[in-house]
């Protein structure tokens, strides 16, 4: 089949595809896209459970390693007062470890950004695409309507007219025969008409998932920004309460990081298999849901030399029957109104409807030719099949760098919090308060010595 313009698979659509996949029993499911087989929805999921593997590992670890760290620590010695050897090396490995996971957050921002545009590419093409059958829908109705009318008014005073020569009503019946042909044929131009699904109705719904799917991201990406800017303060200022609060937070920021980043794997490679190969399922599934014919769905889908135009019979037998009616309209011009000046306004009106309806005539050949709706097809496989999935891969990165710095912190920031000084609550306070520990310690040695 061939490849819309413009498109063709990418390196990562290839590597994607090529991927091995399996269901729950672990048998091999062919990468072929079809969402709507149960092993390959399986597999599908498989690949997300990966990701909650993943999390059940890192929670596994970070629970090891603090037991130790809390079980496994010597005692320290009565009135040490400095830091155990290695303090300065765990605090400064979270800090890079948030650093990261800023950077991360940085990446994440732009998948997000490459995503929506993807995606907004796509809604824009099925629009354009709704607009050209909605342009070929209104063109045939109004030409249809003209020419009933024409048939109903100018036709029919004209026979009136001319019947006292028998040739000439003849001429004019004819005329109409050619008309009532024409507009019958045009009907079948409007193959989109009464279609239970539209592009629009794609566009909207593709539009509405992916509004709450950017805001989504966007509320993760600050949330997270948030944990790693206010655990940074915290560390600064060894505030132990920031700390531990920002500790659960960040604890909750992993599960949410692994469970998007399942999501992300499983989306990247489903859409890559669709666009390792995306004509086959997209001919199928409009077929099936609009019920046109598979010549008309393969013309534009496809639109190449071996695939003929489905409406090309119509097209050459309206305009020969447009050519016929204009030279018999010439013909009864010449003979019919020297003999009756009444039929010259009938004729007059009919040749100004003949040449409205072949311009609406050429506008419909333009409309109706592949090239347009195939070029938006291109343009949504190319915002899917690239931006789309490019986002995803860097929304995946931001979720593997995400992941791991908040699997780091979580393990450096106990330590870091244990090497805080324990006065660390009350530096900020005044040394005249009388609440301060160190006043009140001052002021009960000074009421002893009364």
């Amino acid at each position: 089949m061939g490849a819309p313009p413009g498109y063709r698979p990418s390196a990562w659509v290839h590597l994607l595809h090529q991927l091995p996949r399996a269901d729950f029993q672990l048998r091999p499911v062919p990468s072929d896209f079809a969402p709507r087989e149960q092993e390959y929805q399986q597999a599908l999921l498989l690949v997300a459970a990966l990701a909650g593997l993943g999390l059940g590992l890192s929670l596994i670890f970070i629970a090891v390693y603090l037991i130790r760290f809390c079980c496994c620590r010597p005692p320290e010695p009565p009135g040490a007062k400095s830091p155990p050897p290695g303090g300065g090396c765990v605090t400064w490995s979270c800090i890079a470890a948030l650093l990261v996971g800023c950077a991360g957050i940085g990446i994440g921002f732009y998948g997000n950004s490459e995503t929506s545009d993807g995606v907004s590419q796509l809604s824009s093409a099925l629009l354009h695409a709704n607009h050209t059958l909605s342009a070929i829908d209104h063109l045939v109705l109004e030409t249809v309507e003209t020419l009933g009318e024409a048939v109903r008014t100018e036709l029919t005073t004209l026979e009136e007219v001319l019947e006292q020569r028998t040739e000439l009503v003849a001429a004019a019946r004819a005329a109409r025969r050619q008309t009532e042909a024409v507009a019958q044929q045009l009907q079948g131009l409007a193959f989109w008409q009464g279609v239970p699904l539209s592009p629009l109705q794609v566009a909207e719904g593709v539009s509405f998932v992916e509004e709450y799917r950017w805001l989504a991201y966007v509320l993760l990406l600050l949330l997270e920004l948030l944990v790693c800017l206010f655990t940074l303060l915290g560390l600064a200022k060894q505030s132990k309460w920031l700390v531990i609060v920002m500790t659960v937070m960040s604890l909750l920021v992993l599960i949410l990081s692994w469970g998007s980043m399942g999501l992300e794997a499983a989306t990247a490679v489903g859409l890559s298999d669709f666009c390792s190969n995306p004509d086959t399922y997209v001919l199928n599934l409009t077929q099936e849901e609009t019920g046109l014919s598979s010549d008309i769905l393969s013309y534009y889908f496809l639109c190449n030399q071996a695939v003929s135009n489905p409406f090309q019979q119509r097209l050459t037998l309206s305009q020969r029957a447009l050519a016929n009616i204009h030279s018999q309209l010439q013909g009864l011009e010449r003979e019919a109104v020297p003999q009756f000046p009444a039929a010259q306004k009938p004729l007059l009106s009919l040749e100004e409807t003949l040449n409205v309806t072949e311009g609406n005539f050429h506008q419909l050949v333009a409309l109706l030719h592949c090239r347009g709706l195939h070029k938006d097809y291109g343009a949504a496989l190319r915002g899917l099949c690239e931006d789309a999935l490019e986002g995803l891969l860097f929304l995946l990165l931001f979720s593997l760098l995400s992941a791991g710095a908040l699997a780091t912190a979580l393990c450096s920031l106990p330590r870091a919090w244990a090497l805080f000084p324990p006065s660390d609550d009350y530096d900020d306070t005044d040394d005249d308060d009388p609440f301060n520990p160190q006043e009140s310690k001052r002021f009960v040695q000074w009421q002893s010595s009364i």
